[in-house]
This record gives C-alpha cells, sequence and structure tokens, in this order.
C-alpha cells in the first residue's frame, strides 16, 4: 500500500511539474535539453483536443475556460513515449496559450517553431501513410514523425495563422495557413483519401485551413490569390464535408458578384470538351449557385433563402430570367410559398418579355382563393394591361384595386397606382366606340395622372413623361410641352432618350421644326452611338419636313451604317434601344419603308425599289414594307397593283391603319362599291381617332354623296381633319 502510494503521489507531482519544465525548456531555448530526465525524440503522441476548450473559427470566440487536456497529452507523451520534442512541446504550450485568449503570447510560441524544418518531414509522414492506406497493411519502416506528431504540428500552423489574423497581420496569417495546404496537397497528389486520419485532428484542421485561406487573402487585399485559394479549394480533393464545400462555394460566388474586379477565367483542362467552363465572373457565379440550388433541391445541404436571392439576382443583372424561372419551378412544393412562387415567376417571365405569360401567372395569384389584395402584384398586372387597349380595361380594375388595398397608407405606391389607372384609362379611351366614352376616360386619365403627379411633387420622371404624353395626345401640345421641358431638368445628364423624342415630337406638332432638329441634336451629343437609332430617324423625318430631303437621306444612311455596324459588333438580335424597345432589326425594317417613301416623293422609283428588296431581305412578311410597295404602285398610277399590295398588307396585319385607309383610297378612285369604302376607313378610326387622312378620304366620301347631311358630316370630317393634320408630329407621340 505504501508503494502505491508513492507511484500515485509521483504522478501528482509529474502533472503539477511539467508546464513549469516545457516552459523552463522553451524559454531557455536549449532544444535539447532533458524534460523529465529523458532525451528528446522526433515523435510523440498528439492526442484529440478538448471541444469546451478550443477556439472555434466559426463563431470567432475565444473559450478562457482552463483545459486540462493539454497537461494530459503531454504527459501522456512523456509516459508513453518517453519523450517530447521541442516543436511538439511549443506546439502544446503554444495551445495552451491560444486557448486563454493571450494571443501575442501563443504567437511568440508558435513562431519558435522551425516550420521550413518540419515540413519535410511533414510531407514524408504524410505520403507514407497514404501509401499504407493503398496497401491497407501496416508498415514496420519508421517515418521521421508520427502521424500524431504532424498532425499536432499542423494544427500549430493553423493556430499561428488565426493568431497573425486576430492581430491585423493578414497576409503573414494568409502566408501561414498557406503552409498547411501546400503540404497536404504536396503530400497527396491525387487528392485527400477518404476517410484518411479520421481518427485524428488533420483532418479537421485542414478543413479549416481551406476555409480560411482565401478570407484572409481577402483580409490583405488581394483579390486574386483569394480567388486562386477558393479555385483550388473546390477543384483540389480535399475529402471536405458537404456543408464546409458548401460555405465556400457560397463565399465564392458572393466575391465574385460583388468585389468589384474581374477574375481571368478558370483554367479546366481536366474537363471533357462538353463541359460547361465559366469565362467571366457572374458565369462563374451563377455555377456555384446552382450547384448549391442543386444540393438543397436534394437535402444535401439545408435551405438557406440568401443563396436563391444572389441567384436571382445574378440571373437578373446577365438576362438569364428564363433560366431563373425554370429552377424555381424545379423547386419541390413547400420550400417556397405558392402565392411567392407565383409572383417571382410572374416577374422573372415579365423581365423575359413574356408578358402574357407573366399576366396568366399574376391572375392566378390574384384570384379571391389566393391573394388578392397583394399589392406589388396589382400593380405588375396594371402595368401589364395598360401597354394594349385589349387589356386596358383589366388594368384599370388592377390599379383601382390596388388603390384600396393600400387606404392611404403609403403615398408613393399611391402615386404608382394612379399612374397606371392614368395609363389604362388612356389606353382604353382608345378604343371607346362613342365619343363620349372616349372624352370621359381621356379625362379620368388625366386626372389620375395629375393626381400622382401631385402626390411626388411632379418629381416623378415616369409620371411626368406620361403627363406630357397624354396630354400631347388630346392635343394639349403648350401644357404637354411644359411637362416635357420638366421631365428633362428633372433628367438632366441621365441619358433618357424617351424625354428627348418626346419633346421633338411636341415641338414638331407646333410646326417648330428647327427647334425640335435642336432638341435632337443634342439628344445626339448626350447619347453613345448605340443609342442614337431613333434619334437619327427622327431628326431626318424633321428635315424632310423642312423640304431638305437630301439632308434627310443622309441621316437615314448614317443610321443604316450605325445599325450595320452593330449587327456586326453583336450580333443581329442584340436589344440595345431600351427606351423605345424597337430592336435593331425592326428600326433597321422602318428605315428602308421611309428611304423608299423619300426615294418616292423624288421620283427615283428604281431606288425606291431597291429599298423595298433590302426590306424584304430583312421580313418578308411584312405589313408596312406591303403598304410602301402599294403606295408605289399607287404613284404610278397602277391601282389594281396598289390594291393587291394593300389587300396583302391587310392578311399580314388586319390592324394595320395605314393599310386600311390606303385600301379605301384606291377603292374610291377605282369607283368601286362607297360602302365598301366607308368600312374600310371607319375601321381605320375605331383603332386610330387620331388619323389625319382617313378624317380626310371619310369627308370625301360624303361629299360625293351629295345629300345635304352628308355634307354636314363631310364638314366636320373636313374640320377635323384640319386640326389633326395641323397639329400632327413628324412621328406619333406615342
Amino acid at each position: 500500500m505504501k508503494s502505491k502510494f508513492r507511484v500515485n503521489r509521483r504522478k501528482r507531482e509529474i502533472t503539477r511539474q511539467e508546464p513549469e519544465r516545457l516552459m523552463e525548456c522553451l524559454s531557455s531555448g536549449d532544444q535539447s535539453r532533458a524534460v523529465d530526465g529523458m532525451t528528446l525524440s522526433s515523435e510523440s503522441l498528439a492526442t484529440k483536443e478538448n471541444p469546451a476548450g478550443a477556439y472555434s473559427s466559426k463563431n470567432g470566440v475565444l473559450d478562457l475556460e482552463p483545459d486540462t487536456s493539454n497537461l494530459e497529452e503531454a504527459e501522456l507523451s512523456l509516459r508513453g513515449r518517453g519523450s517530447l520534442n521541442y516543436e511538439e512541446a511549443r506546439a502544446l504550450l503554444g495551445r495552451m496559450e491560444y486557448q486563454k485568449g493571450n494571443i501575442e503570447a501563443a504567437l511568440h510560441v508558435f513562431e519558435g517553431i522551425n516550420i521550413a524544418a518540419v515540413t519535410p518531414r511533414m510531407k514524408v509522414t504524410l505520403a507514407k501513410r497514404q501509401e499504407d492506406h493503398k496497401r491497407h497493411s501496416q508498415s514496420f519502416a519508421t517515418p521521421s514523425m508520427s502521424i500524431h506528431a504532424a498532425s499536432l504540428l499542423m494544427e500549430a500552423i493553423f493556430l499561428k495563422a488565426k493568431s497573425l489574423q486576430h492581430l491585423g497581420r493578414f497576409r503573414e496569417a494568409a502566408q501561414s495557413c498557406k503552409v498547411i495546404v501546400d503540404i497536404v496537397e504536396s503530400s497527396f497528389s491525387e487528392g485527400m483519401p477518404e476517410n484518411f486520419a479520421a481518427d485524428f485532428k488533420l483532418q479537421e484542421t485542414l478543413n479549416k485551413a481551406v476555409e480560411l485561406l482565401p478570407e484572409l487573402w481577402k483580409l490583405a487585399d488581394s483579390p486574386r490569390e483569394a480567388i486562386m485559394s477558393y479555385r483550388r479549394a473546390l477543384l483540389h480533393h480535399w475529402n471536405l464535408d458537404v456543408e464546409t464545400t458548401a460555405r465556400i462555394q457560397k463565399d465564392f460566388a458572393i466575391f465574385l458578384l460583388y468585389s468589384g474586379g474581374e477574375a481571368s477565367p478558370p483554367n479546366l483542362r481536366s474537363l471533357m470538351d462538353s463541359s460547361f467552363a465559366p469565362k467571366n465572373n457572374i458565369e462563374e457565379a451563377i455555377l456555384l449557385l446552382m450547384i448549391l440550388l442543386r444540393k438543397m433541391i436534394l437535402t444535401r445541404i439545408e435551405w438557406d433563402p440568401s443563396i436563391f436571392d444572389h441567384l436571382s439576382f445574378t440571373l437578373s443583372v446577365s438576362g438569364g430570367l428564363k433560366a431563373l424561372a425554370s429552377q424555381v419551378e424545379e423547386l419541390l412544393p413547400g420550400i417556397i410559398d405558392r402565392r411567392e412562387r407565383y409572383h417571382i415567376l410572374s416577374l422573372c417571365y415579365y423581365g423575359a418579355g413574356e408578358e402574357l405569360v407573366a399576366l396568366d401567372l399574376l391572375r392566378k395569384l390574384l384570384h379571391s382563393n389566393e391573394d388578392p389584395k397583394r399589392v406589388p402584384a396589382l400593380l405588375m398586372a396594371s402595368k401589364i394591361c395598360g401597354k394594349t387597349s385589349k387589356h386596358a380595361e383589366e388594368g384599370i380594375n388592377y390599379a383601382r384595386r390596388a388603390l384600396q388595398s393600400l387606404e392611404n397608407d403609403c403615398n408613393q405606391l399611391e402615386s404608382v397606382a394612379n399612374c397606371l389607372l392614368g395609363v389604362s384609362l388612356s389606353a382604353h379611351s382608345q378604343v371607346a366606340v362613342a365619343d363620349s366614352e372616349r372624352v370621359t376616360k381621356q379625362c379620368e386619365a388625366l386626372e389620375a395622372l395629375e393626381s400622382a403627379g401631385r402626390m411626388t411633387k411632379m418629381q416623378d420622371s415616369n409620371i411626368l413623361y406620361h403627363l406630357s404624353l397624354e396630354n400631347a395626345e388630346q392635343r394639349k401640345l403648350d401644357v404637354a410641352l411644359y411637362y416635357a421641358k420638366h421631365l428633362l431638368k428633372l433628367e438632366s445628364g441621365s441619358n433618357i432618350i424617351r424625354g428627348w423624342l418626346l419633346l421633338a415630337r411636341i415641338l414638331s406638332a407646333q410646326r417648330q421644326y428647327k427647334d425640335a432638329e435642336t432638341v435632337i441634336n443634342a439628344a445626339l451629343d448626350q447619347t453613345g452611338k448605340w443609342d442614337q437609332g431613333e434619334l437619327l430617324r427622327t431628326k431626318a423625318k424633321l428635315q424632310i419636313a423642312q423640304g431638305q430631303l437630301e439632308n434627310g437621306i443622309e441621316s437615314y444612311i448614317q443610321l443604316l451604317a450605325v445599325l450595320q455596324i452593330q449587327s456586326k459588333s453583336f450580333g443581329p438580335g442584340t436589344k440595345l434601344y431600351k427606351d423605345n424597345g424597337n430592336p435593331p432589326s425592326h428600326l433597321e425594317l422602318e428605315v428602308w419603308h421611309d428611304l423608299a417613301s423619300v426615294y418616292m416623293r423624288l421620283s427615283r422609283w428604281h431606288d425606291a425599289e431597291t429599298c423595298l428588296s433590302k426590306s424584304k431581305a430583312i421580313s418578308f412578311y411584312s405589313a408596312s414594307r406591303c403598304h410602301t410597295t402599294g403606295v408605289l404602285y399607287e404613284q404610278r398610277g397602277l391601282y389594281k397593283e396598289a390594291l393587291k399590295a394593300f389587300v396583302s398588307a391587310l392578311d399580314i396585319d388586319p390592324t394595320h391603319v395605314p393599310s386600311l385607309v390606303s385600301t379605301a383610297v384606291v377603292l374610291r378612285r377605282l369607283s368601286m362599291q362607297s360602302n365598301a369604302t366607308r368600312s374600310f376607313l371607319m375601321a381605320a378610326l375605331r383603332l386610330d381617332r387620331m388619323n389625319s387622312s382617313a378624317w380626310y378620304n371619310l369627308g370625301l366620301l360624303y361629299k360625293a354623296e351629295g345629300a345635304p347631311s352628308p355634307s354636314l358630316e363631310a364638314a366636320d370630317c373636313f374640320e377635323a381633319a384640319t386640326f389633326l393634320e395641323e397639329t400632327a408630329p413628324v412621328e406619333p407621340f406615342r
């Protein structure tokens, strides 16, 4: 019993004295000094770290509770193997100081480890371990150090990097952390074997180092190194767990999107030729986010709404809204609320240009069984409906429902709802059968727009634009001019083409052609080359209105040159005209028709035919081209051929107003039935009440009938035609 008591007392003495002897050994700098009377060797055991006393890299908090695992580890190392070498002693002591929160003291201890000297031995140990793992047998050859020692030293290097990070020495921290990654990568050329060192701390340390390294490079303001570290973390096989890989992928995607720099494309030679290789930051971020979304759908990782938000933003700015819609449609039920899914999909399809699909989704969302009072959806539905007279009445209903749902809660949204209500009322007035109904809708439209303007103190450019446009459509040109000038003053320097165009058209309706051309020239000076299409076309029409036909032709030729260069540079499908929505191919088609009309005025029939052949090469089925061809025949006295051309135009587009009017004119000249002539003119006026030519020809038809009542109607038609002709812009306001 006495002997056993002496042994236990001896054990307690070793436990009490061990830290003091380690400190004396390290502080003296004598690496050959014996610890507890035993010679230092190259091997010792590294035991598992106590989680309760460890530093958490996830939340960045130091646990200052005492950790006795270091003392136990030192004792076990001394008693189990008989020795503890200098580097391992420093690793243990540094860990103790780090866990206590003594960062500077820990760093001082870690800096005493000769990393350059131990690195080769660590590589040999890991490589040897890999060979043993492949042979599934235990080698009897003794490596330069044990796998436990290698793991302990690797943890010391990682904690040194963390210490440097705490002290703000980010570049040194990154270089220290990179040592761990380099050691493992050079030791395992084919990647980290699965379940390698499953019982040791090495894999955990490696996971933390791989995840930390790009963050340190970002803190060190080294974006290139950060990107290389991210790609290295994701392309090399580190045997990382799913959660760690997902965090790295998410952080990398966010860095690519918002770092402000453009990274060089990744070198993915290992991929097959058919595999997708991203060419820029956006594509690489989309790829990463799509992978993460797929993992969430397959429930490999938890649902993270921020990933979907980042993907939505990325696909939106890159024009991939159709792809985003596909991703939303693939989400399992329950991940996103059904009503939210309808709303997101409607936004996607609207942004992709499929407005009718978006409208159908909004109708489902706004059904009484779903969410009939969702204001953003009501406003969006009203906006879509207000673009066409066909759905204008539905747009009015949505706008009024939005106003009822708001109940004076938000002036800004109320102003938007009133503006959309005005736009829808204006569109609906264009298809009103009775004049009284049309006038009522126009008055209501102006009232709604003026209410929206008052709510925003006339500081909203969109409301000002629609106020000016509606007044111009109603031929209240002075009021329209006031709002147009206020709009340009508000948007000074913002390069909004539609404001310049509207102002020039209003001035042309007032027969101020010179001033209108000055406005267009000013707009041309402030816009880029690719955005000048509609401006140059308007300039050409202004020059032609002033009798400057040759100058007009030159402007058209300049515009065609811009369109052709643009087509070669960006491809024929590129959309560069954001304000007016006309794609380059459509604009080029109309320019050829305009040029043909100018050449007809100069009796240059061959040049006009050449322009029409150019148009035919762009689009064979074009109502506008057929109409221009008919005008060419008509001016040459070939009325039957002209009639065939106009009929062909109406076969393509039954609502083509110029063809309806021209058909009526040719029928009258051919002395055909007046009823057919009248029906074409009335159809044209139902579609466009502001068409002066339709009113004039209808007046001629009434006058030819000779009866007293038709004569009065003819006078009314001539009066309307004269007023509209005197206030007609060089091209439609809308």
